[in-house]
C-alpha cells in the first residue's frame, strides 16, 4: 500500500517496501519570503512568483518520509488575571472617555480619491539604473519557445503534476484559483479559506477548482501576480505594506473612500498587483498616503475614530435564505 511523502516539495506517493536512498528529491531547509521574494532557506533559487516557488525542484536526494512533521507550537498567552490589570491596545481609559454619537458607515459607491503618492530617492536611483540596462541591451529574456518538455511541472497553483506525453494534456487539472494568504501564523489560500498553521499541510492541501493543465505561462503586457503583504495599526492610522519590488510611480496608484480601497501596483519585469479591500471602519482620505521604496510600498490610512480595528477588512455578507411560503388555511 502506497503511503504520503511528507518531505518539503516532494508530496508523492511511495511504497515502503520499495523505499531507496535516492527515491526522493527534496528541499532539507525551510521556506523563505524576504522582500517579495520566495525560496527555500537550503538553496539559492529565488523567485516573486508563488507557483513558481512551489515548482522549484527540490536541491537534495534521500529517502521518502511518511512521517508527518510536529506542528509549530504556539506561544503561551497570559490572561489577564495572570498578567495583572492591563488597557487594552488603544483604549482610552473611562474616566478620560468623551460621549461619541454613533457614526453611519458611509456608502461603499461614494466617489474614489487618489492618496498622495511619496517616492524615495532611492526608488527613483534603482529605476534610473533598470531603464540604462534595458537601453544598454544587457537585459537577456531568451528566445520564446512553445515546446513542452517532459517533465515540466504544472504553473497552475496546488497542481504537482508533470508533463509526460500528449496524453496529460486530457487529464483534470484540480489546482487553487486564488492566491496564498499569510497573516498571523495562519496560512490559506483565498479561494477556499482552509486554514492551518503547518506549511507543509498548506502545500499538500487540495485544489478547489478543476480545469486543464497550464504547462507554460502565457506572456502577457503586465501579469497579475500576487504579493507578499501584511498590516499593522496604531491608535490612529492603519498601514498596508506591499513588498513589490521596484515599483513603478506613473503606473501605480492607490485610491480610496471612506471604507473601500483600491490597490494598483506595476513593478518590475511588467508585473501588477491589484486588490480591492472593503475595510472594516472608515478612514479620513484626505488624511492618508502611499509611500514607495525600492523594496515596498506602504499605504498608511487615518483613522476616522481612534479605535482598535478587529481586522482590516469587513467579512463580506452572508447569503440571505429565501422565507418559506406559508400555507394558507382556506376557512368557509
Amino acid at each position: 500500500m502506497s503511503v504520503l511523502c511528507y518531505n518539503k516539495s516532494c508530496g508523492q506517493r511511495f511504497d515502503p517496501d520499495k523505499n531507496s536512498d535516492d527515491a526522493c528529491t527534496y528541499h532539507p531547509g525551510v521556506p523563505v519570503f524576504h522582500d517579495a521574494l520566495k525560496g527555500w532557506s537550503c538553496c539559492k533559487r529565488r523567485t516573486t512568483d508563488f507557483s513558481d516557488f512551489l515548482s522549484i525542484v527540490g536541491c537534495t536526494k534521500g529517502r521518502h518520509s511518511n512521517v508527518k512533521p510536529p506542528e509549530p507550537v504556539k506561544p503561551e498567552v497570559k490572561t489577564s488575571s495572570e498578567s495583572g490589570p492591563a488597557h487594552k491596545l488603544n483604549e482610552i481609559p473611562t474616566q478620560n472617555r468623551k460621549p461619541v454619537e454613533a457614526i453611519i458607515r458611509p456608502s461603499p459607491d461614494a466617489p474614489m480619491v487618489k492618496l498622495e503618492q511619496k517616492v524615495s530617492p532611492a526608488l527613483k536611483k534603482a529605476l534610473e539604473k533598470l531603464v540604462l540596462t534595458v537601453d544598454n541591451g544587457l537585459e537577456n529574456k531568451g528566445p520564446d519557445t512553445k515546446e513542452i518538455k517532459i517533465g515540466t511541472t504544472c504553473k497552475n497553483a496546488g497542481c504537482n503534476k508533470t508533463f509526460l506525453d500528449t496524453s496529460s494534456n486530457e487529464e483534470i487539472c484540480v489546482h487553487h484559483s486564488g492566491v496564498p494568504i499569510f497573516h498571523e501564523g495562519m496560512k490559506y489560500w483565498s479561494c477556499c479559506k482552509r486554514k492551518t498553521s503547518d506549511f507543509n499541510s498548506f502545500l499538500a492541501q487540495a485544489g478547489c477548482t478543476q480545469s486543464k493543465h497550464v504547462w507554460v505561462k502565457a506572456e502577457t503586457g503586465n501579469k497579475i501576480v500576487p504579493c507578499r503583504h501584511d498590516w499593522h495599526q496604531t491608535g490612529g492610522q492603519v498601514t498596508i505594506t506591499i513588498y513589490a519590488k521596484n515599483s513603478i510611480p506613473e503606473q501605480s496608484y492607490v485610491e480610496a473612500n471612506s471604507t473601500v480601497l483600491n490597490i494598483h501596483i506595476l513593478f518590475e519585469k511588467d508585473q501588477k498587483f491589484e486588490q480591492k479591500l472593503n475595510l472594516w471602519n472608515i478612514i479620513d482620505v484626505s488624511k492618508s498616503q502611499m509611500s514607495m521604496t525600492p523594496a515596498k510600498i506602504e499605504i498608511t490610512m487615518k483613522k476616522a475614530e481612534p479605535v482598535l480595528w478587529a481586522r482590516l477588512e469587513l467579512p463580506p455578507p452572508e447569503p440571505q435564505k429565501e422565507a418559506e411560503p406559508q400555507e394558507s388555511s382556506d376557512e368557509d
